[in-house]
This record gives structure tokens, C-alpha cells and sequence, in this order.
């Protein structure tokens, strides 16, 4: 599949369960570059030690989706962003909703933004089963994350970024 061939690849919480996964199914389509976008540096370390074969293709990136001039940054001369970044565990964001709200609603706009003023290709947001027919904090910002991402393909512009979950 040549669908990621030479590009220039973002992946905002690139160090999580699916984060993670998704930079190694990634470097097997030869991109030119993954960057990998996290506020963990332990875990930025961690890939860095684990992915050293792969040195001249992976970037890695300490920042928090929470902070759009970083967001910025990290997008700049990017093809296709992974948007993975989020607070994912249930009963944590039941007890820190507004801290949810930040990473999971206000981030994915902050990366949203960041997409469409560097004109990237293509933004693919990852969800959860939990955004359909929510039923917790986690499960609604997710959602709302979800529906953020599909309504910036109206409201784009002449840019021809796709926007995707």
C-alpha cells in the first residue's frame, strides 16, 4: 500500500495504546517522517530506545494537544495527522470532567485549527465505542470531539484538508 509512502506523518498521542500501535503499523508504508506528539516524556524516551532501527524517520515530539502554538509547531509540513490524543479512561474522567473537556474537546479544536492553517491532506480523528450513545464524560467529549472533526469539512474553506473519524 502506497497510501503513506513518503509522507509526513503526525500522530498526537503517539505514545498511547493506540498511538502506539499505530506509529509501528505506519512505519511499515515507508513514510518519510512520523512525528510522534506527547506529553509523556518517560514514554517519548521509552519509543525513542524501542524504535532506534528507525531513527531517520521518527521524530519525537514533547507537547499536550491543550496548547494550540505547540499544536502549530508540531503540524508544521505535515500530510496526514492521526489525532489519537485524549483522557481515555472512564472512571477518571467521571471524577476530572473538566480536565476531559480540555484534552478531549478543546484539544481536537486546537488540533483541528492547527490542521487547517498548515493545509494538511488529511486529519483522521480515532474514537471510541463509548462516543456512541454516551452514557459518561468520557463517552460525550469523545462524541463531541467526533462531531468537531466532521463539521470541519463544512466549514474548511477552500482548503482541501479531509477531515475524518
Amino acid at each position: 500500500m502506497k497510501l503513506f509512502e513518503g509522507k509526513q506523518i503526525l500522530v498526537t498521542g503517539g505514545c498511547g495504546s493506540i498511538g502506539s500501535h499505530l506509529v509501528n503499523r505506519l512505519l511499515e508504508f515507508n513514510p518519510e517522517t512520523i512525528r510522534v506528539f506527547d506529553n509523556s516524556e518517560s514514554c517519548l524516551f521509552e519509543m525513542q530506545s524501542e524504535l532506534a532501527d528507525y531513527s531517520d524517520t521518527m521524530r519525537y515530539l514533547i507537547g499536550d494537544v491543550r496548547e494550540p502554538d505547540r499544536v502549530a509547531m508540531a503540524m508544521e509540513d505535515i500530510d496526514v495527522v492521526f489525532h489519537c490524543a485524549a483522557l481515555k479512561h472512564v472512571e477518571l474522567n467521571e471524577y476530572n470532567p473538566f480536565e476531559t473537556i480540555q484534552t478531549n474537546v478543546q484539544g481536537t479544536q486546537n488540533v483541528i485549527r492547527g490542521a487547517l492553517e498548515a493545509e494538511v491532506e488529511s486529519l483522521v480523528g480515532i474514537s471510541t465505542d463509548k462516543a456512541s450513545n454516551p452514557t459518561s464524560v468520557m463517552g460525550a467529549t469523545k462524541l463531541l470531539s467526533e462531531r468537531l472533526i466532521i463539521a470541519a469539512n463544512t466549514y474548511k474553506g477552500n482548503r482541501d484538508t479531509s477531515f475524518n473519524c
